[in-house]
């Protein structure tokens, strides 16, 4: 009898053994989860908010989805594009801890960051006064898909709590009131960039932008590898008029694309900005053409990058009100 209690007790550790060696580790087909994002930093932006940042995980089938936690609970997910995210409704003068995780295509979650602290502001009451406009603003390349920025400081009546850093009208980056200079990476080869600075206060008061420095980064794109692909066009007739129905596969970037252009017979007809989570993996558009039958239309369409510039056109293609498929 005590040789089989033995005999039931090893196997019993063995398979414990066997659970803790796989738990976290690989699935039963191979497969493993991605690993942690690395590089996450969290600033104060206002009395109110933070902003997080981190570095892409790099791993196949990709990443979905990151999530972001203050202590144990998940506050933000935003898309694999993403590498950074404002977390707002916060309280003054209070400290936070913040991971992040990744959670790959077939949803596999990862293993949590490395956990970093940011401290937001005491709020103040009615403060109305804005900032002001940040001193002149300097920047170089750094290789092809970076720059470095510095600029003089900013004054507030309280304190300056964030900088909030633009590419044309579009903020890409945002850093501690106690910094006056950053690198802005993932970036484009062969572009010309305009950036702009504005400083932030505790109560959400924005100061006037900084005049802009022009940079340009060295090498080349032909835009190819920022077009919107897959593109489809076609019409349909509703309510006595012909509508343009557009498809699209959006850009895969190191970032949101959640502006569009549409461009109809060679000139801007109309833009589209997606609130909320912009879709990934196929985006579709519809819009008025007109009552006549039998007029031939030109389109393509162009995605604003996260780094603020125009990315490439699709592919132009042509439809005619009326014609059958």
């Amino acid at each position: 009898m005590r040789r089989v209690l033995a005999l039931v007790s090893a196997l019993c550790a063995a398979l414990a053994l066997l659970s803790s060696c796989t738990w976290g580790g690989a699935d039963g087909d191979g497969a493993r989860p991605p690993g942690a994002p690395s590089g996450v930093t969290a600033a104060a932006g206002s009395a109110t908010s933070v902003h997080v940042m981190w570095t892409a995980v790099s791993t196949e089938p990709g990443i979905r989805v990151y999530e972001v936690y203050r202590g144990p609970t998940k506050v933000k997910e935003v898309p694999g594009s993403a590498h950074m995210v404002d977390v707002t409704m916060l309280k003054p003068a209070t400290t936070y801890a913040f991971t992040v995780r990744a959670r790959d295509k077939d949803g596999r979650l990862g293993p949590p960051s490395k956990e970093v602290r940011a401290t937001t502001p005491r709020a103040v009451a009615a403060d109305r006064a804005a900032p002001t406009r940040p001193g002149k603003i300097a920047g170089r390349a750094v290789g092809s898909r970076a720059v470095q920025l510095s600029w003089a400081a900013a004054t507030d009546d309280r304190d300056v709590v964030s900088y909030d850093i633009h590419q044309g009208g579009t903020k890409i980056h945002s850093v501690g009131g106690n910094q006056t200079a950053t690198v802005v990476t993932g970036l484009r080869p062969g572009t010309h960039y305009s950036f702009t600075v504005r400083a932030r206060d505790a109560a959400d008061n924005l100061s006037p932008a900084t005049a802009p420095v022009r940079i340009s980064t060295p090498g080349t794109d032909d835009g190819r590898g920022t077009a919107p692909t897959a593109f489809r066009a076609t019409t349909h007739r509703a309510d006595g008029a012909y509508h343009l129905d557009l498809s699209w596969v959006p850009p895969r970037t190191d970032g949101v694309v959640a502006e569009y252009q549409i461009q109809l017979d060679g000139r801007a007809a109309t833009s589209l900005v997606y609130g909320g989570n912009p879709p990934r993996d196929k985006a579709t558009y519809s819009f008025y053409l007109g009552p006549e039958s039998g007029v031939g239309h030109r389109v393509r369409i162009r995605g604003r990058l996260p780094d603020g510039t125009w990315g490439g056109f699709s592919a132009e293609r042509t439809v005619t009100t009326g014609a059958r498929g």
